[in-house]
């Protein structure tokens, strides 16, 4: 079942992401309190698909106005290739289309192979013409990649 991702999905959602090799997490952003601060944001975007009472996939879905972004968007190792993925980024974008946004953006990091090729599977477009940056405002919002 694909739905609305609830901040009582945490503990589910993180013990997700923490099973992901790869995956990076902040300490500030990726907490209960931040993810909590990012649903109250950016309401009825962030999905989970669940299955038997089990979360297994997710992302964060969001906007500023103007575009939509997804984050950590992810499927347990198990549950791929079954169109989980591309349900949940239908919902995403559906629940962006109601607030008027008409594009939206991701970061995938370059050594993301499985996540690369799905984008590119289901006809997003790598942008080769721009430079990303980042400036960071909170110096404890600490970076870790799972092994």
């Amino acid at each position: 079942m694909i739905r609305e991702m609830k901040k009582e999905d945490y503990d589910q959602v993180y013990a997700l992401w923490m099973s992901m090799k790869g995956f990076a997490m902040r300490s500030v952003d990726d907490s209960r309190e931040g993810v909590a601060r990012f649903l109250a944001r950016n309401p009825g975007s962030s999905v989970v698909a669940e299955e038997d009472g089990q979360i297994v996939g997710a992302i964060l879905c969001g906007h500023d106005g103007r575009r939509g972004c997804l984050y950590h968007v992810c499927v347990s190792a198990g549950y791929r290739r079954r169109g989980i993925g591309t349900a949940m980024v239908v919902f995403a974008m559906e629940a962006l289309k109601r607030e008027k946004i008409s594009k939206v953006s991701l970061i995938a990091f370059t050594a993301n192979d499985i996540g690369n090729a799905f984008w590119k599977k289901i006809g997003w477009t790598r942008r080769e013409d721009l430079n990303y940056y980042d400036f960071v405002l909170n110096r404890e919002n600490i970076v870790a990649f799972n092994q």
